[in-house]
């Protein structure tokens, strides 16, 4: 665990933070008018987000307790007292309201809102029918309310429309509310003698953040911690927007069991991004039985997990399993300088230790540089010959008794390869571990380098440990191999994600292109198209498809054939024909006049037998070999339409090889989609064959997008497959496509 009482592990100056479209926050975010058509793409959706001013709720003038009490037992005086005593801390003054009461813990109690002597920043509502109060509170131009009611939706139906009702209470009001079913995180004790880069916290469930709040007590700085609850009015994501642009947060940790609103999710994720401030993040709902808990405690959806993951790494959120993963994981990147090299050299007093953590790197995508011999030998001087010190580095023993350990430390810190030194000591071994620990300490003020240590004895009380180690604001010390690795990857991906950072959201269509115009006309509300008018979706878009005819004779068939050019594909097509393969309505290789209209009496006579309504028979080029890939459009409730890309066939059932993305998206975002595919290498060429056109993929896979953003309104689901990817520079042809309308 990182420990430090200054926090000196990252540079003492920040860059600005970038606010919002160009605007700095203020009291006009609330009812702020609807985005403009250039605050839009071209599916409706908002291209950026005002930050909320969430100044007045953390740090409010004057504060209402509605429903105060003193009375002991009752669930209201504590809550009263924790107020008081963190209205004090905070420089506000505090103003009891109850109709029975003339004071609270010594102050002046008002009987009603209209009694209260001054303008209310923060209304804390400790009712259990909060809606009345809120309506109230609009007279007054109350600027924040918190409703800690429970009974809403976390409950099921009758609690969610409650909660809907609330929710449109505040409307017009001017009010932000935090909750219902939250709780007194907001309003706890931070400590204020520790100083450097802090991290905020966000939770949706108030114990899970109870992890973090207590790095403070290894001098680790909170700044603010938002416990959201329901969600009806203040979610996730205004937080989120809110702490990207404090200079004091250094990084956002986050425990999530639902996203309220998947686009305002990804545009505060962006704005966290543009001012390279980090976002760690625990996502329950990976499993059926997460997500079905998740949304019984928040009443909030819980999108198809793949696509949620895809979409907040999309934009840099860093997603982590545990809670032990989230407060190290936030300790590191809060308060760490960016690297100057991504090498990362371990140091360790037994050979065992050091090839086990190599191990462990390695395998999860660290890169241990081997030392140049130049430096091995620098490094021999000083360990004895017989050792590795390739990389990892095996000392055999820290020196305890003299300068060696400095000098060791210190060549391995200006190795220009080495970014990161990671020293692991699996338990204390005094005085060489005490020795080892302060040499650490000591070198970690000399350099910019990133210093980790991990600590593995269970007991934690050495003085090593808890004195210099912890006492340190240079080292960052963990527990546990694993969550030390967690870290350094999650460190390196944020600053290899930030750097040179660009929003897609400014590069999003605000406007429809004329393939749109071309494509609308296609669409059928609520109905499957047929192939060949799915493949018209396509040519639309400029995706190249076989040439082809549909012919509703043999005749025609024939002809067809002869200005298609054999060999020939004939296959039938109609709206509700998805597997033609498996009815016996495909055939392939097709060489002559008598064969393509045998083919042809043969697919309408199945249909017939099938009732099957067909569009006509397709008499189609047969295109040459190449790599089967399949790229389609689905929607996800969460966060509109979504893409995917994977290897195609009969492959794509069998494999479930797939990558997928949320527009708007860059080219970089379509090529790693594709280099993330298990089946990647057969794009490469493999047993001889050439290299596939994997620039032409993708330019599919963003023309896709681009249908995915345009025809958001009326198509459903998309599903190119397969699109054989021909050899490099010949191109991409889609032989087959599904679509689906929105009703």
């Amino acid at each position: 665990m990182l420990g430090s009482t200054h926090g000196t592990l990252t540079t003492t100056s920040r860059p600005a933070r970038v606010v919002a479209c160009g605007e700095r926050p203020g009291p006009a975010v609330h009812g702020m008018a609807a985005p403009g058509p250039e605050d839009t793409d071209v599916s409706g959706r908002p291209l950026c987000s005002p930050v909320p001013d969430l100044d007045r709720f953390f740090r409010p003038e004057a504060v209402a307790v509605i429903g105060a009490s003193e009375t002991e037992g009752r669930p209201n005086t504590g809550i009263t007292r924790q107020l008081i005593a963190w209205a004090g801390r905070v420089g506000a003054r505090v103003h009891p309201v109850h109709p029975t009461r003339t004071t609270v813990f010594g102050l002046p109690c008002h009987a009603s809102l209209r009694d209260l002597p001054e303008q209310i920043d923060l209304a804390v509502l400790l009712v259990g029918d909060p809606a009345p109060v809120l309506e109230e509170l609009r007279e007054y131009k109350v600027k924040f309310a918190v409703v800690f009611a429970s009974g809403f939706a976390e409950t099921g139906d009758e609690g969610a429309a409650a909660q809907a009702r609330l929710a449109a209470a505040l409307q017009g009001t001017g009010i932000r509310m935090l909750g219902p079913n939250t709780n007194l995180n907001a309003f706890e004790h931070f400590r204020d003698d520790l100083d450097g880069p802090a991290i905020a916290l966000i939770t949706q469930s108030g114990h899970q953040g109870r992890p973090v709040f207590a790095l403070q007590e290894l001098g680790i700085r909170l700044s603010h911690w938002a416990p959201t609850g329901n969600e009806a009015d203040l979610e996730c994501a205004d937080f989120i927007s809110y702490f990207a642009t404090r200079p004091e947060v250094g990084a956002i940790a986050a425990y999530i069991e639902g996203l309220k609103d998947g686009r305002a999710f990804l545009l505060a994720a962006d704005r966290a991004a543009r001012n390279k401030v980090p976002v760690v993040a625990v996502k329950v709902g990976r499993t059926e039985t997460g997500a079905r808990t998740a949304a019984t405690h928040t009443g909030k959806l819980t999108g198809a997990d793949d696509v949620v993951d895809a979409a907040i790494r999309q934009f840099g959120v860093i997603r982590v399993n545990g809670l032990d993963e989230l407060q190290d994981t936030a300790a590191l990147l809060a308060r760490a300088r960016p690297p100057r090299a991504t090498g990362v050299a371990v140091y360790s007093i037994s050979g065992g230790t050091g090839a086990h953590f190599a191990d462990l790197a390695t395998a999860a995508g660290l890169e241990l540089p081997a030392l140049s011999m130049a430096r091995q030998r620098q490094l021999h001087q000083w360990i004895p010959g017989y050792l590795s010190v390739a990389n990892p580095i095996d000392n055999g023993g820290h020196p305890v008794g003299d300068w060696r350990g400095r000098k060791i430390l210190d060549a391995l810190l200006s190795d220009p390869s080495i970014g990161i030194l990671v020293c692991p000591i699996t338990g204390p071994f005094p005085p060489m571990s005490d020795k080892l620990a302060q040499d650490l300490v000591d070198a970690a003020e000399t350099t910019d380098k990133l210093i980790c240590v991990v600590w593995g004895s269970p007991v934690g009380t050495e003085a090593a440990y808890r004195t210099t180690l912890l006492g340190s604001s240079r080292v960052a010390t963990f527990r546990t191999f694993a969550n030390c690795i967690t870290a350094i990857r999650a460190y390196l991906d944020h600053h290899r994600f930030t750097t040179g950072y660009r929003s897609p959201f400014d590069d999003a269509p605000r406007r429809p292109s004329p393939s749109a115009r071309k494509a609308e006309p296609l669409l059928r509300p609520g109905e499957q198209l047929s192939e060949h008018a799915a493949k018209q979706l396509l040519r639309a878009y400029g995706i190249r498809v076989p040439r082809e005819q549909l012919v509703t004779s043999a005749a025609a068939a024939v002809r067809a054939a002869a200005l298609v050019g054999y060999p020939i594909v004939v296959k039938a097509s109609g709206p509700q024909l998805a597997h033609k393969s498996e009815l016996g309505l495909v055939k392939i290789g097709l060489t002559s006049a008598s064969q393509v209209r045998d083919a042809y009496r043969e697919l309408a006579d199945i249909a017939r037998y099938e009732q099957l309504p067909l569009d006509g028979i397709l008499i189609c080029q047969m295109v040459g070999r190449g790599v089967e890939m399949a790229v389609g459009i689905t929607h996800d409730r969460l966060f509109g339409p979504t893409v995917t890309v994977g290897l195609g066939g009969v492959l794509v059932e069998v494999l479930d090889d797939t990558a997928v993305r949320v527009p708007p998206f860059g080219e970089d975002h379509a090529r790693a989609m594709i280099g993330e595919l298990r089946g990647r290498a057969l794009l490469s060429g493999v047993r001889g064959a050439p290299p596939a056109d994997v620039d032409a993929l993708v330019e599919t896979v963003l023309r896709v997008q681009r249908m995915a953003l345009e025809l958001d309104d009326g198509l459903a689901e998309l599903d190119i497959n397969p699109l054989v990817v021909l050899e490099r520079g010949q191109g991409a042809v889609a032989l087959d496509a599904l679509a689906f309308c929105r009703p």
